[in-house]
C-alpha cells in the first residue's frame, strides 16, 4: 500500500491567492480620486499636511499626482524627472471617466470624445536658510 501524493498542507492557503495579495498590497489612488485631489481646496490641504511621524518623511514632501510621499525634498525633485511620473502626468491629461461617458457609449445618448485637461508638475516651496 503507497501512500499518496500530499499536494497540499497546512500552509498552503498563503499559497492560494498569491496574486491577490500582490494587487492589494500595491493598490494605490485610482486616475478619479487623483483628478479630485487636484482641485484647489483639496490640493492644499494635501501639500500642507501637519507632521505625521508614520508616513515617510513625517508627510511633509507629496506628490500630489502620484499620490506618494518622500523622504526629502531631493528624492522629490528626483521623482519629477522620472519616467513613472510623466506617464501618470499624461494619463491625467484626459477628463476621468464618468457614468454619463459610459451612458453615452452603452447608446444613450451621442458620444462626446473626453476633453484634455492641461495638467503641470506641482511646484516646490524651498525653505530658505537664514544664516
Amino acid at each position: 500500500m503507497t501512500r499518496s501524493k500530499m499536494t497540499r498542507n497546512h500552509n498552503s492557503n498563503k499559497k492560494k491567492n498569491v496574486s491577490k495579495l500582490w494587487k492589494t498590497k500595491r493598490r494605490t489612488k485610482d486616475l478619479d480620486q487623483i483628478c479630485e485631489d487636484m482641485k484647489p481646496e483639496n490640493a492644499d490641504k494635501l501639500l500642507h499636511q501637519e507632521v505625521d511621524c508614520d508616513a515617510p518623511g513625517s508627510a511633509q514632501f507629496y506628490c500630489l499626482h502620484c499620490a506618494r510621499y518622500f523622504i526629502d525634498q531631493r528624492s522629490l525633485k528626483e521623482h519629477f524627472k522620472t519616467k513613472v511620473h510623466k506617464r501618470r502626468l499624461k494619463k491625467l491629461s484626459e477628463e476621468p471617466y464618468t457614468q454619463e461617458e459610459a451612458e453615452r457609449a452603452a447608446g444613450m445618448g451621442s458620444y462626446i470624445p473626453p476633453k484634455k485637461v492641461k495638467v503641470e508638475t506641482q511646484t516646490i516651496e524651498e525653505e530658505m536658510k537664514i544664516s
